[in-house]
C-alpha cells in the first residue's frame, strides 16, 4: 500500500533522479513560565532582538528533546514540559528560511544565565515586554497571553459553579 502510494506521488523517481523532496526547517520555541513572567533571549546573531529560547530539531531528536534541549543551552534553566502549546508556519516567519515551529509551555528551574546563542536572558511579564522581539514571538506571546486569559476565566467559571 505505502509502495503504491510511493510510486503514485513519484517518490522513487525523485529518489533516482536526485531530486530532493523540500520542506520546511522543523524548530521548537519554548515559553518558560520562570520567576513570575515568561523567558526571553536576546539574540547574538541575526535577526537581532528578543526572542523565546528555542532552535531547530536534530535529527533522531524528538521535539520534546529538542524543547528540552534548546532551553538547557540558552537558558541555563532545567524545565518540566506542561504541554504542546501550538504550532506556527507561516512562509515569512523567519526571515532567514521557511521553518516551522511547534511552541511548547514549560516551567523552569535553576539559576537563568543566557549562554550559547543567547547574549543574555531575563525574564518579562505582558506589561514589561522589550520592544524588538524577533521572528513571530511577539505574536506567539500575544496568543499565550490571551490562552492563559481565557483559560483562568474557564477555571473561575468551573471554581465558581
Amino acid at each position: 500500500m505505502l509502495y503504491a502510494a510511493f510510486k503514485r506521488y513519484g517518490i522513487f523517481e525523485r529518489r533516482n533522479t536526485m531530486k530532493e523532496i523540500q520542506t520546511p526547517l522543523l524548530t521548537v520555541d519554548i515559553i518558560i513560565r520562570y520567576g513570575g513572567g515568561i523567558v526571553l533571549i536576546e539574540r547574538k546573531n541575526p535577526p537581532p532582538g528578543w526572542a523565546l529560547p528555542g532552535g531547530f530539531v536534530d535529527i533522531g531528536e524528538s521535539l520534546e528533546e529538542a524543547a528540552i534541549r534548546e532551553a538547557k543551552e540558552e537558558t541555563s534553566l532545567n524545565i518540566t514540559l506542561v504541554e504542546q502549546f501550538h504550532a506556527y508556519s507561516k512562509p515569512g516567519r523567519d526571515p532567514r528560511f521557511h521553518t516551522v515551529t511547534v511552541v511548547f509551555i514549560a516551567d523552569g528551574n535553576g539559576t537563568l544565565r543566557g549562554r550559547d546563542d543567547a547574549r543574555k536572558a531575563e525574564v518579562f511579564t505582558k506589561k514589561t515586554l522589550p520592544a524588538q522581539i524577533a521572528f513571530d514571538h511577539g505574536q506567539i506571546i500575544a496568543d499565550y497571553c490571551k490562552y492563559q486569559k481565557n483559560r483562568s476565566s474557564t477555571m473561575l467559571l468551573k471554581i465558581i459553579s
